[in-house]
């Protein structure tokens, strides 16, 4: 059977507990196309993936005798792809740096280990931007990913790598983290459903840091269905991770069909042909029965501001342990200072070191107060304002970009442009809400169809609205 590759994660699991194919055809189908068209020196054509695992088919062996034995898991045999910050034992975990270039993990993550008693199969890390400092995959230490639709523009990021995998059909589903968009953005750039989970309900144990109150891992996949099954494996309370809660922390909610729509919000930045997609996706919604409200997010204005000080204070804390005493990268120079400005003036990107001074900055003594001290003050009312919004609608709506796919070098040299790629999904982040973005179709730029996404947000703990909501526009 050809193109094995191109299956739902759903539908492999049907074929594969029929019997009608094995967990060494899924990988073997996989393995093909990352070997496609590959330029010297790179592991595939996209350079979404950053190393692709000698084990592959061992795996695929392993699972399809575990099927055989009698388990019957839906992800057992499924070949997946892995963002490159996340830890499994005995394989290089980089962040895409320099810094942890040759770091071989010790332990596994929890969504590591949860996914190994599913038995799913490991193809590879994939590239991201450097310790997820990054909208495009541009800041990677190991070269750019490309955008599978259009390889002159980019996949999106931080996990653009993970996003280019799963839509070129290099792998059936992919994890990634999202921090402040980096899941959302990569899959509306790329046309795959990407989920950021509810903050704690998806352990962050074994993830390379960015901004701690901020990061998630959840799944890419192609389509809605997919992401849920991957969803519900590796969510759940994790006693290495004090911020994770059960499935039973949140109250459960009616399952109402209202979606809001924050009409102020975009009023400016967006496109005007992704303006008019999103209004076809919620002609679609309520032709399958949702009532379209508007609805006042007057804070949300804020939230671009206040999440490039939080998350820039968090990665300054976060990344101060790279400095080459304790692990990774290590240069000498005349003096221990000397020693630290070498490590960390190499070890660390442009963007890296941009952030890591930006957040060192909102946390010093003279500015704590007045930069994230009133960033934290404006989280918890934006925080509030989200909630209350939610108690009269099920989901809010919005697109999850303001346009498609930049070209690739196009916002590189005016970091805030850049930055404004995430002004719709850094919300989700600084709320700890669940999001999801979905494809909502293409619009054509340069004779190129190129895919753009709708998001939707629910209440803490109600990944449910978004998978019922997703199901009906999909």
């Amino acid at each position: 059977m050809s193109n094995l590759n191109e299956l739902s994660i759903t539908d492999a699991a049907k074929k594969l507990q029929t019997g009608e194919i094995t967990a060494v055809d899924l990988a073997r189908a996989c393995l093909e196309e990352i070997e496609k068209e590959r330029p010297a020196g790179k592991c595939d054509r996209l350079n979404a993936f950053l190393e692709v695992f000698d084990d592959v088919i061992a795996q695929a062996e392993e699972a399809d005798k575990r099927r055989t034995a009698g388990e019957n898991h839906p992800l057992l045999g499924i070949p997946l792809a892995i963002k490159d910050n996340i830890l499994i034992e005995g394989r290089r975990a980089s962040a895409a740096s320099k810094m942890l270039e040759n770091y071989v993990a010790t332990y596994d993550a929890t969504v590591i280990k949860k996914l190994k008693e599913a038995g799913a199969v490991f193809l590879g890390r994939t590239n991201m931007d450097e310790f997820a400092l990054g909208s495009s995959t541009e800041n990677s230490a190991f070269g750019v990913t490309k955008n599978p639709h259009d390889e002159s523009r980019v996949p999106g990021g931080s996990s653009g790598g993970s996003a280019a995998a799963v839509a070129a059909h290099m792998a059936l589903g992919a994890l990634g983290t999202d921090t402040g968009g980096s899941i959302r953005e990569p899959a509306s750039f790329c046309g795959v459903v990407g989920l950021k989970p509810t903050y704690g309900a998806v352990s962050r144990f074994g993830l390379i840091a960015m901004g701690s109150s901020l990061d998630q891992a959840g799944p890419l996949t192609r389509s809605v269905e997919d992401a849920e099954l991957l969803f519900t494996v590796i969510r759940g309370r994790d006693t290495l991770d004090s911020t994770t809660v059960d499935e039973t922390f949140y109250k459960k909610r009616s399952g109402g069909r209202r979606i809001g729509v924050p009409r102020r919000l975009l009023e400016s930045g967006l496109e005007t042909d992704v303006i008019q997609k999103f209004e076809k996706s919620l002609d679609v919604m309520r032709s399958k029965g949702y009532e379209i409200i508007d609805v006042e997010l007057p804070l949300a204005d804020l939230a671009l501001a206040v999440y490039y000080i939080i998350m820039q204070a968090e990665v300054s804390s976060n990344l101060a342990r790279f400095d080459g005493v304790r692990y990774g990268l290590s240069l000498k120079g005349e003096s221990l200072i000397d020693d630290y400005a070498k490590t960390r003036g190499e070890g660390f990107g442009h963007e890296a070191r941009r952030r890591i001074m930006l957040g060192t900055y909102v946390l010093s003594s003279g500015y704590y107060d007045a930069y994230f001290g009133k960033a934290t003050v404006a989280r918890e009312a934006l925080r509030r304002e989200v909630a209350g919004v939610l108690e009269q609608v099920e989901v809010i709506a919005t697109p999850t970009t303001t346009s498609p796919a930049t070209k690739l070098g196009e916002k590189t040299d005016n970091p805030l442009s850049m930055y404004l790629l995430d002004i719709l999904t850094v919300t989700a982040n600084l709320t700890g809400n669940p999001a999801i973005s979905l494809p909502m179709g293409t619009v054509e730029r340069d004779g190129t169809q190129l895919p753009v996404g709708l998001q939707f947000t629910a209440a803490h703990g109600d990944e449910n609205a978004l998978f019922a909501a997703g199901r009906a526009v999909e």
